[in-house]
């Protein structure tokens, strides 16, 4: 919704300094920033590797404006938000869970569950649309395509779950069924949520009335939820040194700011981790999706690396930590030489074989 402190918390994004090493945002457009996702452990490998640059992984984040009821039909600048949220892999749902007279609400009440009832109603419109439009296309080919009547049948169960003011996520389908008949529908609702909930300064630990509405609300839903204070935010957001940011989230009870962990929220959610390459030339954080076996890891590197591939050296975070460099780690047997069928795992730091 509109004046929930979304442009307040993406502005503290995007000078977020969220480690002691200042690791650059940049804006690619006026509504999209580049974000460093904090990792402490980057930080420890540049102490022990003394490389002459260190590359952190990054999350683009979208500030799309606030949208208002209607928006399916294009009120507002309905149309184009909705395909904004389209590109996206996940939905970040700024909702205003403080109390504040100096700060008008579009309703004219304080009610995250409603405000946030009216943004699902718009996506889901959104959705519905999709689906009817499939639906009259796969019914047209059900005499030549023997796949239609099962299509049919599990996009009419589709649009009933949505007609029912349900979200797509929560549609219960096969894998197989979800691959062949829904994923290319891109549905707005079956994106991963987290619920940031932009609190004041007294509700930044435990939450208020309005967090613990929201949660009831939206525990059927397996979505992430954090209590944020965007006004906490922006203040960490200027001071310049780490030390400073410390001491004052200390203050609050917090271990560290919102934006740190909303990164950290989004990364978790998008089910993706970070495996490191390190040398004397940089150090470096690249993401994967969980699971991804080594050959897969590598093309996010480069494509040539995947094609040509031959073995993966692979050493584990915490030895490189305990033995201090990639020499020390052979010596001691704590280099493994992984093949085609490796799955990484989060913190490996990987050397890649290959030929073309």
């Amino acid at each position: 919704m509109p004046n929930v402190g979304k442009s307040t918390l993406f502005n503290a994004l995007s000078s977020a300094k969220a480690q002691a090493a200042n690791f650059p945002f940049c804006t690619i457009e006026p509504n999209i920033g580049v974000i460093t996702v904090p990792d402490d452990r980057l930080i420890e490998l540049e102490k022990l590797v003394k490389p002459n640059r260190v590359v952190p992984a990054t999350v683009e984040i979208v500030d799309i404006a606030g949208l208002v009821k209607g928006a399916s039909k294009g009120e507002g600048l309905g149309n184009q938000f909705l395909g904004n949220i389209r590109n996206t892999d996940a939905i970040i749902h700024v909702l205003r869970c403080f109390d504040d007279d100096n700060v008008i609400h579009v309703d004219g009440k304080i009610d995250p569950v409603s405000d946030k009832e009216i943004i699902d109603t718009e996506l889901q419109l959104k959705d519905l649309d999709s689906v009817d439009r499939k639906i009259s296309k796969t019914e047209k080919m059900i005499k030549t395509d023997k796949d239609a009547a099962n299509a049919l049948e599990v996009l009419r169960a589709l649009k009933t779950h949505l007609e029912q003011g349900k979200n797509a996520r929560s549609f219960e389908v096969t894998p197989e069924d979800k691959a062949k008949y829904v994923d290319d529908l891109f549905m707005l609702t079956m994106k991963p949520v987290v619920y940031v909930c932009n609190v004041d300064e007294q509700s930044v630990v435990k939450g208020n009335k309005h967090t613990e509405a929201l949660m009831n609300a939206v525990k059927a839903e397996n979505a992430e939820i954090l209590f944020v204070s965007a006004e906490i935010e922006s203040e960490i957001s200027v001071m310049e040194s780490y030390e400073d940011r410390q001491l004052f989230l200390e203050d609050l009870g917090l271990h560290e700011s919102g934006v740190v962990r909303l990164i950290k929220s989004t990364y978790h959610l998008l089910n993706l981790i970070t495996y490191f390459t390190a040398g004397v030339q940089e150090v470096r954080a690249w993401t994967i999706t969980r699971g991804m076996l080594a050959p897969q890891a590598a093309s996010v590197i480069h494509t040539d690396f995947e094609k040509g591939f031959i073995r993966a050296e692979v050493i584990k975070y915490t030895d490189f930590i305990k033995y201090g460099s990639e020499a020390a780690c052979r010596d001691n047997g704590r280099l493994a030489v992984q093949g085609k069928d490796y799955v990484v795992e989060d913190g490996d730091i990987m050397h890649f074989r290959f030929n073309v």
